[in-house]
Formats: structure tokens, sequence, C-alpha cells
């Protein structure tokens, strides 16, 4: 459901005047109605309560021949629009007193999608509306013994055998989550039931397993906060609500003016509504743990930031985190909305919305939004409040920066992408000169690796020498080299090289237009170095070298002419490449010209997967090579694995959903021909003979995708376990800084992958992670198997 921008005019015009003009305005009335719905609670001259009580009236009579519509859209809003929630209870609880049916068909059409929603596992829109179905109660739309009930039938999976740790959490979860706003009334009105209740969640509380934590972790030590498990926080924070009575000062109760009104409408009761069974395929949301970067001693003056474990902090960071999320294609109405937050002038807003952001951004595995939104976010936060957000963002920056020798190194990477993006938009102005200590530091240290990729991605977004007039000339050890292509059939001693003269003559070929055969012609009698080693060697490594140097070179000048290079000449590498080997000698070469310009290397390795002229495994077992030990911890590395495994997912992903389209095709013309309605001629329907043949290529993907998984962990594996040894034996600490990088990006690629890896979990424990590995590798992968348990 899109959210409509109409004029100021609009926006301040009266509902009653609006049904006057509904007779003589020539517009669709189902839109107007919408329209009036969704904008109800936005900015008007008119108050709140006049705006929601002129809409009922409109509504209500629109209702003999527009109730369906009404119904759906108000049940879209309970869904789409959750921060303005207590809106839309206070306007289905004004309906309710006027229409006792309508409200009743409001209620059982929001059940069936709750149930819906159940079945269908989708758990974000569930919880939304449990949250609207318990605020229905403080409207008197609802009886509270049947939200009740609701609440024990949740709470019950937890006492359920054999399902994963995720299913009663979520169920748990869902019931914490609707106690600020419907905790008062059942504590009055339900006080015995309603301590039954918190009783046991407080048990289940007590006995979950935290085995994940660490694997979610923003940072390794809890100083300066506590990194509390999203779970164990909700609770404390209830327990604080629980001593205060249910008494929270922070959500917008528009029900309250209507009370009168609203206390004499009759209620109805919720039909019961039992959690679906645990099925194997079911994926509930996975964990967290909550992020905390300022408390009341980082704000220097006006009000105070509330305490972790109070409601309002929660209550607070929710609704800004629902903000985000219902604003995150539109990032001016999502920064403005941020800043009009209700109550601003109660809470720090500019700390309490860094906090959030920075909180979404380095959400494990992965960010809610795409990231490149909390830059945009950040960026319009601060044009519109030049005179105190910018000062809010440096303060959080040089914080996250202090406590970088702690951090995830997921966190760090997304924290680097971050900054340099927002410099970017600030002509990279900073005062470098207070990180001048980096300069001195070991380079595989976080905060010196930090910068040095921050200026790595600067020179992305800018160019060489903007990095050298903007960077204090001590940072030169930290500045990226001059992306420039390292030719060798070029260099002072090529003459030699048996190659030379054979690139030269191809690169006149090829300026002459030369055709992919003649190019193989003029490379026929290169020598093989193999030759001598083996008696049919499977590749010529030479002409690999030769070949691979000199198109890359002629296409050095952007990346449209390597592409095009590439495009032309495929059929060449097709020829001079048909074994992994021989693939991985095509990307040595690629590193040994554009080592000095990782994002072409990135762009590069992409486009050779996309054309298919180096596989994944390929890709994998390059970057895990001996020649790239000394990039091994530099993040354009990562960037490329990340993408190869990104491509074979998806390929993966492409053809389960070419199988199951036909397979719905085959069973909807079988359904056809049974009901005797005949063939569809519009539709090509597939055969069974088209299916299989389908069938084989996922498998044979889906074989290449467990392989590649299978390459990577058993590298990973086989680097850390000799770094453990050669340690030992001299007797060194094994912690290293590079240690520490790598190990966290053995779990990076579990948790970013952690769908597709999770189907190879039996294997992966059965063949690799087994008890006679170490222990700290095996660690990693028992935290990851621990998210879904």
């Amino acid at each position: 459901m899109s959210r409509r921008r109409y004029s100021s005019d609009e926006d301040d015009e009266d509902p009653r005047a609006r049904k006057r003009m509904r007779t003589s305005e020539p517009v669709d009335i189902e839109e107007r109605l919408e329209s009036l719905i969704l904008r109800v609670g936005e900015k008007s001259t008119s108050s709140l309560e006049s705006n929601l009580e002129g809409l009922a009236s409109v509504l209500e009579a629109d209702l003999p021949n527009y109730k369906a519509r009404i119904i759906k859209i108000l049940c879209q809003c309970a869904v789409t629009l959750p921060e303005k929630m207590t809106v839309y209870t206070t306007l289905v609880g004004l309906l309710n007193a006027k229409n006792y049916n309508c409200g009743g068909e409001f209620v059982e059409t929001l059940t069936r999608n709750l149930k819906e929603a159940l079945k269908t596992y989708n758990f974000g829109g569930a919880l939304l509306i449990v949250r609207f179905l318990a605020d229905l109660v403080n409207c008197h739309v609802i009886v509270a013994s049947s939200l009740l009930q609701m609440f024990d039938h949740f709470v019950e999976v937890s006492l359920e055998d054999n399902i994963p740790q995720v299913r009663s959490d979520w169920y748990v979860c869902a019931v914490l989550s609707s106690l600020p706003c419907v905790g008062r009334e059942l504590y009055e009105k339900k006080e015995f039931e309603f301590n039954k209740l918190l009783q046991t969640i407080e048990n289940y509380i007590s006995k979950r397993q935290k085995t994940h934590v660490a694997a979610l972790r923003v940072w390794s030590v809890d100083d300066p906060h506590p990194q509390e498990e999203y779970l164990d926080c909700l609770w404390s924070q209830m327990k604080s609500l629980r001593n205060a009575k249910w008494m929270e000062k922070v959500i917008n109760r528009p029900y309250l003016a209507f009370d009168g009104l609203l206390c004499e409408a009759l209620q109805h009761t919720l039909p019961q509504i039992i959690p679906p069974s645990h099925h194997e395929d079911a994926t509930y949301p996975l964990p967290s743990v909550v992020f905390r970067m300022f408390d009341y001693t980082d704000i220097p003056e006006g009000p105070a930031m509330p305490g972790s474990h109070s409601i309002e902090r929660y209550l607070i960071e929710e609704h800004l985190h629902w903000i985000i999320w219902t604003h995150q294609m539109e990032k001016k109405d999502c920064a403005a909305t941020l800043l009009s937050y209700p109550d601003k002038n109660k809470v720090p807003l500019n700390y309490c919305i860094v906090e959030v952001i920075f909180a979404e951004l380095f959400r494990l595995p992965k960010p809610p939004v795409l990231d490149v939104m909390y830059g945009a976010l950040l960026i319009e936060l601060c044009k519109l409040q030049p005179s105190s957000m910018p000062q809010v963002l440096a303060q959080a920056t040089e914080m996250i920066f202090e406590r970088l020798d702690s951090m995830n190194t997921t966190c760090i990477e997304r924290f680097t992408s971050w900054f340099a993006y927002h410099l970017s938009n600030f002509q990279f102005k900073w005062s470098w000169s207070d990180w001048g200590e980096v300069c001195n530091m070991d380079p595989e240290l976080p905060k010196p690796k930090f910068v040095r990729e921050v200026l790595f991605k600067c020179l992305r977004l800018s160019y060489h020498q903007r990095l050298l007039d903007t960077v204090p000339d001590s940072f030169s050890a930290l500045i990226p080299l001059k992306p420039t292509p390292y030719y060798k059939f070029n260099k002072e001693g090529a003459g030699s090289h048996p190659g030379t003269m054979t690139s030269h003559q191809l690169i006149a070929s090829i300026k002459s237009k030369c055709t992919p055969e003649e190019v193989i012609l003029i490379m026929k009698d290169l020598p093989n170095p193999l030759a001598d080693e083996e008696s049919d060697p499977a590749y010529n490594p030479l002409k690999i070298e030769v070949f691979t140097q000199t198109l890359l070179h002629l296409g050095a000048k952007s990346f449209s002419h390597s592409f095009a290079a590439l495009s032309k000449f495929h059929y060449v590498f097709k020829v001079l490449a048909e074994n992994e080997e021989a693939q991985m000698c095509i990307l040595k070469n690629m590193y040994q010209l554009w080592n000095t310009h990782t994002q072409m290397m990135v762009v590069l390795v992409d486009k050779m997967l996309k054309t298919q002229i180096v596989e994944c495994s390929a890709v994998a077992n390059w970057l895990f090579s001996t020649e790239m030990q000394h990039d091994f911890t530099n993040f354009y590395v990562w960037e490329i694995m990340h993408g190869t495994i990104h491509k074979m997912n998806k390929h993966v992903q492409k053809l389960q959903k070419e199988v199951d389209d036909a397979r719905d095709q085959l069973e909807a013309a079988e359904r056809r021909m049974r009901d005797g309605l005949g063939m569809d001629d519009d539709q090509d329907t597939p055969s069974e003979e088209m299916i299989d043949r389908m069938e084989e290529k996922l498998e044979a993907a889906q074989s290449e995708q467990k392989n590649l998984f299978l390459i990577i962990f058993q590298r990973f594996i086989m680097i850390l376990t000799n770094h453990h040894a050669s340690c030992e034996a001299i007797g060194k600490d094994f912690n290293t800084p590079w240690y520490k990088w790598v190990i966290e990006r053995l779990r990076q690629v579990f948790l970013t992958h952690h769908d597709q890896v999770y189907k190879y979990i039996n294997t992966l424990e059965t063949l690799m992670f087994t008890s006679d590995i170490d222990s700290h590798i095996l660690e990693v992968f028992q935290q990851f198997a621990a998210l879904r348990t």
C-alpha cells in the first residue's frame, strides 16, 4: 500500500468538509477513502481527536456501500504504518462504538490475517497484528480475557518438545512486545491470570540457551555498555514496567479522549487463535543482540537518555525503527519524520536517532534495509539539523573508532563503507590529525586497517590526487597507491620473457580487429612450461599469461573497455581455461596486472563469473591461494568472496524458482483437464520430461553450491589450524591481529549466507566441524548452529 502525498491545503482540510464535497468532486470514492485513512494523524491545523472524530463519521456514512474496502484498508494500516498504531486502534474503536457489526467484522478479518501470517511464516506482519489486537483492548473493542487466552496459547509454545528455540522465542517476544500498551488493562482487570502468564514467561527466559550471542555481538567486550541478548533485555524492561504498575510515559493514547464513548461500546471476543504446529521448513526470525552506544554521561546538555532497562528506552527505539522501516524508500520523508518524533523535547532525540541507525547498520546477520539507506538518511538528517546532528554524528564516529579493537569484523566493514560514503558527501573533510596514532601502529591492527580501508573506499568515490590533497602527509603509508596496471611485457627485462614477442604481436592484431580464432593461431607456438612436469598438461599457463595480461592491458582505460575486451574474446578464454587450475591462472594474471586497483579486480571477477570464464570454486581457491596471502585480510578480497557466493546462491534460487513454477503450471494444467476445461491455449505447459531436465540442472547447481561451501570451510580450517600449530611450535600467542580477521571472516561466511549454509549443516558437522578440530574453530560453528536450534 503506497503512502500518497497531497498538497498542504488538503492536509489541513477537515474530514467533515471532505464528506460534504464528495458529491461534487469527480474523484473515485474508494481512493478518497484510502487517502483519508492513510493521512489521519499527520500534520494538520485541527487536533488529532477532532480529525479522528470527523473521519469516523465519514467512514460510518460510507459503511453501507464500502464496508469491505474500509476494513481492508484499516487492516493494511495495522501492518504498514505501525508508528501510527494507536491512531488506527482509536479509529477502529470509534467505528465499533458507532457500528458494532463493523467492529466485529474488522476483528474477524484481522484475526484471519493473523492466522494466515502465522501459517505462511510472515512473522513480521504477525507481530504487528498481535500488537494491534492488544491495543484494541484499550479501545474497548476486544475483551481483555480473550486477549489473555491468545497470549496463553502463544506462551504455551515454550512448553512444546523437540522444537527450535527460535520458535518459542518468537511467540514469547510477540507477547512481551505487546505488554507496554495493554499491560495496565490486564493488570487492573485480570491480575491473577496476568501474573500467571508472566511467571510462565520468566521460567522460560531463565532456561534459554544463549550460545548464539557471541556470534551476534558488535563488540567482544561489554565495556562501557553491556550487550544483552534481545529477549533478556526485553524481559528486564518488562520487569521495570511491572514495578511501575504498568504505567509508561511515551505511548500516545488518543483513545483516552474518547473514553466515555468507548466504554459504552459492546466488546468482541477474539476467536481461538492457536499457533500452527512446527514444520521443519519453517524459518523463524533469528535472535539478536541489543546495540547500545550512548548513556546519560555522553549527553552534555538537554534531556537525559533513558536507562537501558527503562520501558521508555524500548518504546522510543521501537518507534524510530518503525519509522525507518516505513519510510525506507523515501530518505527525505524518513529524516523529517524521525525529527518530528512526538515528545521530542523530553528525550535527547538526535542521540536516540543516531544510536538506532547504527544499531540497524550493525545488525547481524544483516541490516533490516539496504546499507546505503542509512548513509543517505544520516546525510539528510545533517541537512535538516545542521547545528546539532553533525556534532552528534561526529561524536558517535569517534566513539566507534575508539572501540574498533573489540569490534566485530563485519561491523568494521560496514562502518568503513558508511564513513567513506559520508566523507564523500562532505568534501572528505575530517579531523584526520586526531587519528595520527594509527600511522605508527601495526598495519594489521583494527584502527590502521580501518583508516586504510576507508581511504580505499574514498578512492572509489573520488580520485587519487584528491586523497593526497586531503589526507595529511603523515598518513602516506596508509594511502592507496595510484591505481595503474602493471603490464609485465613492457617492463625492463621483459625482452627475455618467452611471451613478450607474442604479446606485442597480439596487441597489433587486436588493434587491427582480429578474430578470436586468429588470436588462438598467434599463440599456438608458445611453449608449455608444464610439459616438463606432465606428459599431457591440462592447460598452458604461458598462453593464459600472455593472453590475459595483453587483453586486460588493452582494456585498461575503463571498466567498459575491459568488459568489451572480455566479451569479444570470450571464446579464447573458454578454449584456454577448461579446468579449475587454468581458471585460477587467469585470476592470478588479472591480479598481477591490477593489484593496485582493488575495485577493478572486484568488477573483473564479477564479470568473469557472469560470463562463465571462471567458476565459483576457482575464485574461492584462488582467494585462499598462497599468492593471495599478502592481501588476505584486505576487505576487497572478502568483497570478491561474498560476491562469488552470492552469485552461486542466486543461480540456485533461479533454477529452484523455474522448477517450482513449472511444477505449478503442470499441476494447474492437470487440474483443468480433470475438470474438463481443456488446456490453456495462452500458456505453454511444460512436460514431465522437461521438468525432469530442469530438476537435473537444479541438482547439479546445488551440488556446485555445496562444493563451494565445502571448499571455503575446508580452506578456513586448514589455514587456521596451521596458524595454531606454527604459533604453538614457537611458543607464540595465537591470538594475533591476523587471526582475529580470519576467524571473524569464517564467522561472517556462516552468518551472511546462513540460509544457504544451514541446508548443509549435517554434512559440515559430520565431515569438517568435528570434535577433533581446534576448539576455537569449532566454537564458531556451534554459535552458528545455535542460531536456529
